[in-house]
């Protein structure tokens, strides 16, 4: 018979693989100041979503508490509620509206380890480590079904066609990029268009919800929306440069996307500024050499040397600047100046 239960059983669960940034009191202290106009709601937004996930299953309860024990930094709810604050005031939507982004961000993220085979999570060990692949993508549908079931319950439909719309993008955002690695031939265009699907529809749906709970104010909302999208492409961009940036106790930087064939900005760049007879050599290592630590050295110093880290960089802040250029068109208040402060920790975020 099978064991539900993880086969690491003997092992602490709650102990991290590595001591986890979260802990650092330094690295914390940036949203600490972020989350002021808000911290009471995002307290008591933590019952909100431990209640939205609650099940009679044994073994639903024992997941998700661990889940509750490894969250991250819950960037995406603080959107809704700051934006919500901005648009007019928090209301009892805007609960719905964190607990439902949060539901599906966290049903993306056990899926995404069990197709990239991931068994870490925030130094932590991942779902898919724990119980399996069967197990993962289970609990992973569930999540998503308390989300529609608490749109529905509370009757937030605009809120459901949103997030709906959201994980519809998310989808197609895989897909294609899957379909374009196979070739290893991604454009900046497609590169674009791969992560505001991927990542940016998300962010932009936090934003767009915020706003919708506590104004339904359509021009309002759509105008969220856009803030939304741009710190997305901003988020994802920062996300991409870390693996070409020096880490660690080596001091080197990961080429994680590299040894994974993974094109991102920084080498879609540098490739599409380069010789033919250099394109076809870097594009060779990456199909044949990726495991080979000193040929993913030489692909980062070829994306560097070729502006591709310069380039990303000045990318990233146009997305960021355009986002800060939309909060200028709002009310001037704490949560203005909160959302500003949080778009620049998503550029300059060290994690």
């Amino acid at each position: 018979m099978e064991c539900f239960y993880p086969c690491y059983r003997k092992i602490d669960l709650f102990i991290p693989i590595f001591t986890p940034a979260i802990n650092d009191p330094l690295w914390m202290s940036p949203l600490n100041e972020i989350r002021n106009p808000v911290v009471h709601e995002m307290r008591e937004f933590e019952k909100h979503f431990r209640d939205a996930m609650k099940s009679d299953i044994t073994l639903l309860n024992l997941i998700t508490n661990y889940l509750l024990r490894i969250k991250g930094k819950q960037v995406r709810p603080l959107f809704v509620f700051l934006t919500a604050g901005l648009a007019g005031g928090i209301t009892p939507s805007t609960y719905n509206a964190a607990s439902l982004i949060e539901l599906l961000h966290t049903a993306s993220l056990i899926h995404d380890d069990v197709v990239d085979e991931s068994f870490e999570r925030r130094g932590f060990f991942s779902i898919n480590a724990l119980w399996k692949s069967k197990v993962s993508v289970l609990l992973g549908d569930y999540l998503l079904a308390r989300g529609l079931l608490l749109s529905v319950e509370n009757k937030e439909h605009e809120l459901l066609g949103l997030v709906s719309d959201a994980v519809r993008e998310m989808s197609e955002g895989e897909l294609l990029q899957m379909q374009k690695s196979r070739k290893l031939n991604i454009t900046i265009e497609e590169y674009f268009e791969i992560i505001r699907k991927k990542t940016a529809t998300l962010f932009a749906a936090c934003t767009a919800c915020g706003a919708w709970s506590s104004s339904q104010d359509p021009d309002l909302t759509e105008k969220m929306r856009k803030f939304g999208e741009n710190v997305g492409m901003a988020f994802q961009i920062k996300d991409d440069l870390f693996d070409y940036q020096k880490k660690g106790i080596i001091g080197k930087p990961t080429g994680n996307d590299i040894k994974e064939k993974k094109f991102t900005l920084p080498l879609i760049h540098a490739l599409e500024n380069s010789t033919e007879s250099e394109r076809r050599h870097i594009i060779r290592t990456i199909k044949k050499q990726n495991n080979n630590s000193k040929k993913v050295q030489e692909v980062i110093e070829f994306a560097t040397s070729n502006n591709g880290i310069e380039f990303s960089t000045e990318k990233m802040f146009e997305y960021r600047d355009s986002a800060l250029k939309i909060l200028a068109e709002l009310p001037e208040n704490e949560y203005n100046n909160s959302l500003s402060r949080l778009v620049n920790y998503v550029v300059e975020r060290k994690k």
